[in-house]
């Protein structure tokens, strides 16, 4: 987590999410290769090249579940796109979601903080208690991993837990944050010259009042924002949640999906002359806007 907070730093603060669905990838590109497992493997190494080249981004964020549901040439596909971030030298958050009573907790560490899946930071639902966190955070002390707990997320949903107002007049996600404090106040005495935790949040950047609330209640703990780009949260919001200790802010669809509203490739299309590079090419160029607008000077 602190090198991913030097890296925002250095690169800016966009991560590229690698949600690759095999319908992001044109028909006419994906028939020229042996299966559509084949084509996203192809096209996630060509954009973290091309990304990671051109510093346009501090890390990439891989989710799990678009490569399950490619079978196990999907998950072949995931290790590998791993292993290419890694290589890119940028940082590689697996999106995965994970949280389970202990013994089962422990074993879903294990399977992604080493061996075919290991990543550098992954994501944790809380939500069926605190104890769920343990297996994980023991890998971020003994191994420097990290782990981004889901705090306020950014779909319409998340009012039917994450905002239920509790009996102290605080909401649920509230006793998320100060268990998150909690921990981070121990990471603070066994690393006191870090600058960040390696425990950090998800926080939407869907709603601007809630945005400043948690920068403000949680200045030490660093953010990864999902919601920017297709979701439709704004440049604005972000840059709340970017002050303090910083975050990473995820385009995901807006980014893999840039072709779609891109009036050269829709041409190509027409003309069935789309390539592979057309497409990335795309990408890299919604990376850079997404980068541009996301770039603001904090005194």
């Amino acid at each position: 987590m602190q090198i991913l907070q030097e890296k925002a730093k250095e690169n800016g603060p966009l991560c590229v999410g690698l949600d690759t669905d095999p319908s992001y990838i044109p028909q006419e590109i994906r028939s020229l290769y042996d299966d559509d497992s084949s084509a996203v493997l192809d096209f996630n190494k060509r954009l973290i090249e091309r990304i990671a080249d051109e510093k346009t981004a501090c890390c990439f964020k891989v989710q799990i579940a678009y490569y399950e549901a490619m079978g196990l040439k999907g998950m072949e596909v995931y290790a590998k796109t791993l292993s290419y971030v890694k290589q890119s030298g940028l940082v590689c958050i697996s999106d995965i979601k994970r949280g389970d009573i202990a013994a089962t907790a422990s074993a879903y560490a294990r399977a992604h903080f080493s061996g075919d899946f290991e990543s550098d930071i992954i994501t944790i639902n809380p939500y069926m208690g605190f104890d769920t966190l343990k297996p994980f955070t023991e890998y971020c002390a003994s191994k420097g991993k990290g782990i981004f707990v889901l705090l306020r997320t950014s779909n319409p949903g998340m009012v039917d837990i994450e905002q239920k107002e509790l009996v102290s007049g605080e909401r649920v996600l509230d006793e998320v944050g100060k268990e998150l404090e909690r921990i981070n106040s121990e990471f603070k005495k066994q690393f006191p010259d870090q600058t960040c935790s390696p425990v950090g949040a998800v926080v939407g950047c869907t709603e601007e009042s809630d945005a400043r609330l948690l920068r403000d209640k949680y200045p030490e703990i660093f953010f990864l924002i999902p919601g920017y780009g297709a979701q439709g949260g704004a440049a604005s919001i972000c840059k709340t949640l970017l002050e303090k200790c910083g975050g990473t802010v995820n385009s995901s669809r807006g980014i893999l999906c840039a072709w779609k509203k891109d009036e050269e490739c829709l041409k190509k299309i027409e003309n069935k002359s789309i390539t592979m590079d057309d497409i990335v090419e795309a990408s890299c160029r919604a990376a850079r806007a997404s980068k541009k607008e996301l770039s603001f000077d904090f005194i």
